[in-house]
């Protein structure tokens, strides 16, 4: 084999001095599971440690057993010390930590860089008292802090945080320290001699558009991480359940590929197999520890395709195929856009199926909606050992009318250097359906690059509600070799009806999907709150709207069209139930074209009349973004929103 087809080593950074988070720090934060409740309290905390243990989390690289804000009692003591609550934790926190080394795991612990610390009942903070509580956390056998931003009484955040800098130096007791300053003064831009993490956006939410809007602000800031200093986008949501399992994992595969820090946020002793599943799976997890250290980058994103890659020590690249839509998706790379050399052919490690396959260049995948295909590829003289790897995909559909047949196209294609043989493909549907294929389905052999494409019948059966149903693609094949392969997709069929003729408010029209920063989407309300119909009457610039949609960056409202509107018009704006606050971007996009946009627009602006030309859409989406400053505040109205058809 040529020299090109073999791995090169990528130099890794030189390591930090004090040898702290030379890879991203993994553990357990309370916050996201418990936030101040009473569940959260010694017996917690040692069960957490249990389950690092039993459930093989320590094994995987989980060592952090962090407790983050309420462990305290509102007033110093007499000395002006900090005590521990008694009510939680009854034996002091050295005994929790004494509990925790025991097992071979480490103790983290919460203050806030302020005279408070966050929580509305107002603990200790540490401004003015870093040297004293560093001491007492050190004494404790504390192993990291995470130093929050609350209450700073205005004082410069490079200050604050140099000074707990040098007060946990002056300890003696290797701590590592989180800065947890919200990405607000650009600490990747200081922060590296200061502390080994620092977050870089607001706090996250168990939601699709909180943890997408933060992956978008984390992706960039690639440069500065490494060894010892990392971006930190929060702790994970995994198994909270405000997301779906496919969410979940595209959480963790993306907060894996951008090698940030892996702090599980959920209550463990709750937790179900597959969020275990997750959050144990090492071949991710080895994404995430690589010893070299480099955040992955973005490779393209058309369309909300993303292709995020990162370099490897053994000179593979961890790829990540995201779908940030909310529908299935074809994401497509090459093994040189992701920067790996000239080979005759590559192993392709799938990290989910846990299988190798090889291809001649291709990386590309058919992506569930919200879903992420994560695989490993490396230049491999030992590439011919594997099977082939084969696409499977959705060429035409998935839109069915009940009691009418419709026609579903899907392939099977060969990207392997070696020839799948004796192809064969079938389609499952929901109990009641009637699938029958309309083309062949079995092939004898794919060339590279070659594909079985196969018409299918789907009948819905009458009567059956609208709404999403699953549907299944699997193709059977064998290696060169006589290896047997099997791989699956999951589809997604939508029964839907026709728009109706004339002008409609898209308030009163079913959607295909509906996904909301926060809360859900409100129909002729406001976005409100957290919970459904909590919303106020929709309000832009001191004029109210009986009708229209109520939303909250980062948003994704999709209508099925069927090819037969022309125009959706609306008044858009930030409602003004935020006062001051909130920046978006209004989006309308005709199936895969951006058709209408505003820019950024504010609270201060008035409504802003839009209209988009969707002749021909099959499906019109209408997106709302955060403006590039994260979700805070971001309450988004759809005023009047109407489409004619």
């Amino acid at each position: 084999m040529p020299a090109a087809a073999v791995p090169v080593r990528a130099a890794a950074a030189p390591a930090p001095a004090d040898g702290l988070a030379l890879t991203p720090p993994m553990g357990f934060n309370n916050w996201n599971s418990t936030h101040c409740r009473a569940e959260f309290n010694e017996d917690m905390v040692k069960g957490i440690a249990d389950l690092f243990v039993e459930k093989g989390l320590k094994d995987a690289g989980y060592q952090y057993v962090n407790l983050d804000d309420c462990w305290a009692l509102p007033s110093r003591d007499a000395n002006g010390k900090l005590v521990p609550d008694p009510a939680r934790f009854p034996n002091g926190i050295k005994a929790v930590a004494d509990y925790i080394h025991a097992k071979g795991l480490k103790l983290g612990i919460y203050t806030s860089a302020g005279t408070k610390t966050c929580n509305s009942a107002g603990f200790p903070g540490a401004l003015g008292h870093e040297y004293s509580d560093a001491q007492q956390f050190a004494d404790w056998g504390v192993d990291y802090l995470k130093y929050d931003n609350c209450n700073n009484q205005g004082v410069d955040a490079k200050q604050r945080y140099t000074t707990m800098r040098d007060a946990l130096k002056a300890t003696g007791r290797p701590i590592v320290y989180s800065i947890c300053e919200w990405g607000q003064n650009k600490p990747w831009e200081w922060a590296t001699d200061i502390g080994q993490l620092w977050r870089t956006t607001g706090d996250i939410s168990d939601n699709w558009g909180s943890m997408l809007s933060i992956l978008k602000q984390n992706l960039p800031l690639a440069p500065y991480a490494g060894p010892g200093h990392w971006n930190d986008p929060d702790m994970l949501e995994v198994g909270n359940g405000g997301m779906t399992d496919t969410e979940y994992r595209s959480h963790f595969s993306m907060w894996s590929v951008m090698a940030a820090p892996l702090l599980i946020g959920s209550d463990l002793r709750k937790a179900s197999q597959a969020t275990f599943d997750i959050l144990d799976n090492k071949e991710v997890i080895a994404v995430d520890q690589d010893p070299l250290g480099k955040q992955g980058t973005v490779v393209s994103s058309e369309a909300g395709r993303w292709v995020v890659a990162k370099e490897m020590s053994d000179g593979s690249r961890a790829v990540a195929l995201f779908n940030e839509s909310s529908s299935a998706q074809r994401i497509a790379t090459t093994a040189r856009a992701v920067g790996l050399p000239e080979a005759d052919a590559y192993t392709l490690r799938d990290l989910w199926q846990h299988r190798s396959y090889n291809t001649a260049s291709t990386i590309s995948a058919t992506v569930p909606a919200h879903g992420t295909v994560l695989v490993r590829v490396s230049a491999d003289r030992r590439w011919a050992a594997n099977p082939p790897a084969v696409e499977l995909g959705l060429d035409s559909g998935p839109y069915v009318e009940a009691g009418t047949p419709a026609t579903l196209t899907t392939t099977v294609t060969d990207l392997g250097r070696t020839p799948a043989r004796r192809v064969s493909v079938s389609l499952g549907g929901p109990e009641g359906w009637t699938v029958t294929p309309a083309s062949p389905t079995v092939k004898d052999a794919l060339p590279t690059g070659s594909s079985l494409r196969t018409d299918w019948t789907v009948t819905a059966p009458p009567g059956t509600p609208t709404g999403s149903y699953d549907l299944t693609l699997r193709a059977d094949y064998r290696s060169p070799t006589g290896q047997e392969v099997a791989g699956s997709l999951p589809l997604t069929a939508h029964v839907v009806v026709p728009p109706p003729s004339g002008t409609s408010y898209l308030g009163d029209l079913p959607w295909l999907s509906a996904t909301s920063g926060w809360g859900p989407v409100e129909r002729n309300t406001s976005n409100g709150e957290s919970a459904a119909g909590d919303g106020n009457p929709i309000t832009l610039g001191g004029v109210v709207y009986a009708r229209g949609l109520g939303v909250h960056a980062q948003s994704d409202v999709a209508y099925y069209t069927g090819k037969a509107c022309e125009t959706v018009t609306a008044d858009v704006g930030v409602d003004d139930e935020k006062g001051a606050n909130g920046t978006v971007a209004f989006e309308v996009w005709a199936d895969d074209t951006l058709v209408a946009s505003t820019g950024v627009l504010t609270n201060a602006m008035p409504p802003q009349p839009l209209t988009a030309n969707v002749t021909g859409a099959e499906v019109v989406r209408l997106v709302v973004t955060d403006g590039g400053d994260g979700i805070d505040s971001d309450h988004a109205d759809w005023a009047d929103a109407r489409i004619g058809c």
